[in-house]
């Protein structure tokens, strides 16, 4: 494996650097230079950040909000002289978020700080019951036995944290024998409850379901991420009665009270809406190439996300990006030799479902594709390209990289010819049908722990110097990518065998998924 690197500068000195420190020896491109300019000096950034995201806010497919992202999406490229429409390529089940209030009332007073899941059923009016936690039980015939005493009252399902503390400040101020001590009591203790969760028969599908028909009034979990304040928000697997998250705080409060039987009572008002069947859609916008219209550079990010919070790092700030790459490049590149298309694709979060409905349904665009730049893990500077598992992509991306500003260049460590992308997201679509797909991948900035999919993933997130430095990059390798005179190679590597002695497989074409039946 050929390991390439421009990655030279300590991370503690590239972190002081910022995109409009230009490098004084380095004379870029006329065109690259428009770029850097225009990126500094005239960014439309942070106001489309404040009209996706305060004004739309979160895009969970099937929402009205997010065929109005669709819809700005389309207007916004169009304000630019972009051609650009909506592609269907399924339906989803149609849902609207409304307000949610959860209240303890006995044994005192106390506002909760909740948030129904996605798709969750509404109350339709406040629904108060006692609060209880799952048996101590260790058999499945125990735990079916105790399912009719849950009727009518709201069930705590996920596992008790003892500690709200995150890991890292556990490690700071714990001697290192406490520490050790907590960690490996917070291990057991998860092992403990997936054991449970095991022997008692259920798993998280299967598990609130069994609730649900057993006449529960209402599911209450907390999906704590480990970062303090942060809980990550998914869908709902009841079909007639709420369920919802609640911090850590206060669901440990209530757990502690149903334990030593205070017969905790919550008042619950979660308000939604199930909406119609909602057409799928995503965003595609094309600058015509002028000497090979039929060879295709891509831009890609997914549109969609989940709806805890405004979806603004996962992935509005991978939106953002390619939006005002193709703006930039509009004005600045209007005649490229290949079409540059954007791709802003529906319903990742389920499964890359609109980036393989665009390759299933655009086999044409598919087969002249030159490259495809992804960007979807937050507001950090790229800081990392693999070829994603291409023979020759060292030859033509280090080619494109060398174009691009070295203050900008510098931070990126590539890895070729790497392995290819099996999910996780959009470029692994095009990966599998063996187009160069690449992952521009950021640095994380706390991505993993404190945004991804959480209640945190907010407007005040976004470091929008660093969205920048990915703006000049993508629109460089853009540029590159259509100018090189030659065709990207497909040849894939020969891959490597595991440990068991087993060659590794290269990932397989997927169909996306259509529609939300069965889904879960």
């Amino acid at each position: 494996m050929k390991i390439n690197t421009f990655f030279a500068v300590p991370a503690v000195v590239l972190a002081s650097q910022f995109v409009n420190a230009q490098s004084t020896e380095q004379k870029l491109n006329p065109i690259v230079q428009n770029f850097v300019n225009e990126t500094n000096n005239h960014s439309q950034l942070e106001d489309m950040a404040f009209e996706l995201l305060d004004g739309i806010g979160p895009r969970l497919v099937g929402t009205p909000e997010m065929l109005k992202s669709n819809e700005w999406t389309v207007n916004k490229l169009k304000s630019w002289g972009i051609e650009a429409n909506l592609q269907q390529f399924g339906t989803w089940k149609g849902w609207q978020r409304g307000t949610t209030h959860v209240d303890m009332v006995y044994p005192r007073v106390k506002s909760l700080s909740a948030t129904q899941l996605a798709w969750s059923p509404s109350t339709k009016k406040a629904v108060e019951a006692e609060v209880i936690i799952l048996p101590k039980v260790s058999t499945k015939v125990e735990f079916d036995q105790w399912l009719p005493s849950s009727k009518g009252k709201i069930v705590l399902m996920a596992q008790y944290q003892k500690i709200g503390r995150s890991d890292e400040q556990i490690k700071e101020f714990a001697t290192p024998e406490l520490y050790e001590k907590l960690k490996a009591e917070k291990e057991q203790a998860s092992k403990d409850f997936r054991d449970y969760v095991k022997n008692i028969g259920y798993d998280n599908n299967t598990l609130p379901e069994a609730l649900e028909k057993a006449g529960a009034a209402g599911i209450a979990i907390s999906n704590w991420t480990g970062i303090m304040g942060a809980n990550r928000i998914f869908g709902a697997k009841t079909s007639k009665i709420p369920m919802f998250d609640i911090d850590i705080e206060d669901y440990g409060m209530l757990y502690r009270m149903a334990e030593k039987g205070s017969k905790p009572r919550i008042k619950v008002d979660a308000q939604s809406k199930i909406l119609p069947e909602a057409k799928t859609f995503n965003t595609v916008g094309m600058i015509e190439g002028s000497e090979k219209p039929s060879e295709y550079v891509i831009l890609s990010a997914h549109l969609d996300s989940w709806d805890g919070a405004q979806g603004a790092t996962d992935n509005g700030t991978g939106v953002l990006t390619m939006l005002e790459t193709m703006r930039i490049l509009k004005k600045y590149y209007p005649n490229p030799k290949r079409t540059i298309v954007v791709g802003l694709w529906g319903s990742e979060e389920q499964g890359l479902n609109g980036s393989r409905g665009f390759v299933a349904d655009n086999p044409e665009i598919i087969k002249g594709t030159q490259a495809v730049f992804n960007q979807d893990n937050g507001t950090g500077r790229v800081v990392n390209i693999a070829g994603q598992g291409f023979v020759k992509s060292y030859d033509y991306i280090g080619k494109w990289l060398n174009a691009v500003p070295k203050n900008v260049r510098d931070h990126i460590k590539t890895d070729f010819p790497g392995m290819p992308g099996g999910g996780g997201s959009d470029h692994a679509s095009f990966v599998a049908a063996g187009v160069p797909g690449f992952s521009l991948s950021s640095l994380n900035w706390g991505y993993f722990g404190y945004t991804w999919h959480t209640t945190k993933d907010t407007y005040d997130k976004i470091v929008f110097d660093e969205v920048k430095n990915n703006v000049i990059l993508t629109a460089t390798l853009a540029y590159m990518a259509s100018e090189d005179p030659e065709f990207t190679s497909r040849e894939r590597r020969t891959m490597p065998e595991n440990d068991k002695g087993e060659v590794a497989k290269w990932p397989e074409l997927k169909e996306p998924r259509r529609d939300s039946k069965d889904f879960k």
